[in-house]
């Protein structure tokens, strides 16, 4: 039985109850979950494909219920600041998520794969050990990342979209809108879960319409802040366009949100909440928004962070009598030792003095690395069109940021093609480490 048309927050309160209920009782589970970055895209692709794929499951689903699975244990979430600022506009809270922790009942009975059905949003391969567990149990992808090429070309009923634009949400609403039209067209009937929250019972169509506004400002949430409200060139596809202009007329069908709805506010407002990473420590920073991978026997990480090394060197170079650069390359020594990771990069984004919209390359590598390293940074000079950079208080030593034998071989570049995210970085660092010998 489809879920029926209710508000985002008694779906997800009633999603967290039926898993807990499938695991105990040895059910069927259908998971939607974004990559182990655990990012904005992540969470509001695997909600908004949840809630809407819930209202109308297609004929042979797995199950009716779809659950949206944050990649993250709960206590991360406390990383990612613009998450409850978006809760707040989707009348949720982080209470409602279902994250790793999620997937142990009370008394530690875990989800078994042979009941599982797992659809990937914002990834293509299940990376970490979901993948170890469920990759056999995944059946659909929707994604914009480069195509890994792991899941086979049917994934009948579930759709396999791996397709480039800004956002993966976007792609999200794109393939599911004809399940939203149709599903919202009835009746508003609320559940046991919508009574406790103290949602409204009323059969109001302006009741749908504020429903249906919550989701679409999730949505818009993600798609904005992954093109930089929609200005970002070389990112932003028709796709985007097209799922910003359906979302916004959602939200003005809702009277209530319709009257005070400014775009430009609500992206200005989730990206401001997105950079306040000031009360985090530098390993929280670097946990915030960062993906591993093994490639040829060897670990990879790949952090992302929203201000300049600079603001990184100063959170970890706390004592003066020590040398700020030997503190900083410890610091990510310490960090790629506790994820056994063989080459680390840490990839930056910041807006410099003059107002122009930058990106730093960082990267860190032990000596089983070197080499992949090396052929990173001959291959991948022209295409990212890096130049050789200083951080004040990482340059006191001239040239001791450049590649050495001796020691972790490191090296910080300024990437001057700004439009190349982690999403291209990534592949050309995997590829260079899958070539290494």
């Amino acid at each position: 039985m489809a879920f029926p048309p209710n508000s985002l927050r008694a779906f997800l309160t009633h999603a967290k109850k039926s898993l807990f209920t499938a695991i105990r009782s040895s059910q069927r589970v259908t998971i939607v979950v974004g990559n182990e970055s655990a990012d904005l895209d992540s969470l509001t692709s695997s909600v908004v494909y949840s809630y809407i794929r819930s209202l109308a499951p297609p004929s042979g689903a797995f199950t009716p219920l779809y659950i949206p699975l944050l990649n993250i244990p709960a206590a991360d979430i406390r990383l990612r600041p613009e998450f409850y600022t978006v809760f707040r506009h989707a009348n949720i809270d982080a209470s409602h998520l279902l994250t790793l922790d999620d997937l142990l009942d009370d008394k530690g009975t875990a989800l078994k794969p042979e009941n599982t059905r797992i659809i990937l949003v914002d990834h293509n391969s299940l990376q970490g050990e979901l993948g170890k567990k469920y990759t056999a149990r995944v059946q659909g992808v929707v994604d914009h990342h480069e195509d890994e090429r792991r899941i086979g070309p049917d994934t009948s009923p579930e759709p396999r979209v791996i397709e480039k634009c800004g956002s993966c949400t976007s792609l999200v609403v794109r393939t599911l809108k004809p399940s939203w039209e149709s599903s919202t067209g009835g009746s508003s009937l609320v559940s046991g879960a919508a009574h406790a929250q103290g949602d409204s019972v009323e059969n109001d169509a302006s009741v749908t319409r504020t429903w249906d506004a919550q989701v679409a400002k999730m949505a818009l949430a993600s798609i904005l802040i992954d093109t930089a409200n929609l200005t970002a060139e070389g990112k932003v596809e028709k796709v985007d366009i097209d799922a910003v202009r359906y979302l916004e007329a959602k939200i003005n069908l809702s009277p209530q949100d319709a009257a005070q709805w400014c775009r430009t506010k609500f992206y200005e407002c989730i990206d401001a909440a997105k950079r306040d990473i000031d009360a985090l420590s530098f390993e929280d920073i670097l946990r915030k928004d960062y993906k591993q991978w093994t490639e040829n026997g060897l670990n990879l990480g790949v952090a992302s962070v929203v201000k300049p090394l600079e603001f990184l060197a100063e959170k970890i170079t706390g004592n003066p009598s020590e040398d700020k650069e030997d503190q900083f390359v410890t610091g990510i020594g310490d960090f790629m030792a506790a994820r056994s990771l063989t080459v680390f990069s840490i990839m930056t984004t910041f807006t410099s003095s003059s107002g122009e919209f930058r990106r730093e390359l960082y990267v860190q590598a032990l000596s089983p690395g070197h080499a992949a390293a090396h052929r990173f940074a001959e291959h991948a000079k022209e295409e990212l069109k890096l130049e050789d950079h200083d951080v004040a208080s990482l340059s006191e030593k001239p040239g001791s940021m450049q590649p050495s034998s001796e020691g972790p071989w490191r090296k910080i570049w300024l990437q001057k093609d700004v439009s190349k995210s982690r999403k291209q970085v990534a592949p050309l660092m995997r590829r260079a480490m899958n070539e290494s010998t």
